[in-house]
């Protein structure tokens, strides 16, 4: 193994790869969660004929690999000739990019509207139910109370969703995206290195998880104060008195 390739391949990765990853989980990740909120919403409704449309849409992101979907956004939307004669809809579907977009999106979308739907039906019954009693009703009632703790409560596993993506968006390189491992895809067809290539690929993707774990860990921290008591400066004030 040629390490002395290695500080190359990685400053090229980190300057032609890292920030199309970086936008694609970022943009993917934001819209999935608009997508996530009223499907989750939806989910949690009394009524099964409302609750039909969004279990089919997770159902079938859920059960079927993220490849298959881009695979079907990219190849398959392209071929309907409804799609190639749309002067709005063609000019986005032919670009790899926000076919990429698409696909991560609903993708997440689905997985986060099933963990947002698990932390609201989480959400202890005495607290809705004083909110009730409070007056608040509706979408008052969703965006004070529900929303904050069921984003509270599945900050954890939506944090493992956000760092899926990272790891998932490798696979856009399939439809000729330039990201990290696109970019590792491309040296090592260049240089026939692969492990020197997929390896500088490697520790980009652990450091950047490795930061979005700390991250997250921070955020997760400081919604959770109020759970770990007062801190020991204020119980050491206290024996003092």
């Amino acid at each position: 193994m040629n390490f002395e390739l290695i500080p190359g391949f990685l400053f090229k990765m980190l300057t032609e790869g890292l920030p199309t990853t970086l936008l694609l989980v970022g943009l993917s990740v934001s819209i999935g969660f608009f997508l996530a909120v009223p499907t989750a919403l939806l989910r949690v409704s009394p009524n099964p004929v409302v609750r039909a449309l969004p279990y089919a849409y997770i159902f079938f992101f859920r059960g079927t690999p993220l490849l298959i979907q881009i695979a079907l956004v990219y190849y398959g939307l392209s071929t309907l000739e409804w799609i190639r004669g749309n002067a709005f809809l063609w000019p986005i579907l032919r670009e790899p990019f926000w076919c990429a977009i698409i696909a991560l999106s609903l993708n997440t979308g689905a997985y986060s509207g099933e963990i947002l739907r698990g932390a609201i039906q989480a959400i202890p019954r005495g607290e809705v139910e004083a909110a009730r009693a409070y007056g608040m009703h509706g979408w008052l009632l969703v965006r004070r109370i529900l929303l904050p703790r069921a984003f509270q409560i599945g900050l954890p596993a939506y944090g493992n969703e956000i760092i899926l993506m990272v790891k998932g968006s490798a696979l856009t390189s399939t439809i000729t995206l330039l990201d990290i491992t696109g970019v590792a895809r491309n040296l090592y067809a260049r240089h026939y290195t692969p492990m020197e290539a997929f390896i500088s690929a490697g520790v980009i993707y652990l450091v950047l998880v490795f930061v979005l774990t700390r991250l997250l860990r921070l955020v997760e921290g400081r919604l959770s104060r109020h759970l770990l008591g007062p801190p020991e400066t204020e119980l050491a004030q206290d024996r003092a008195a």
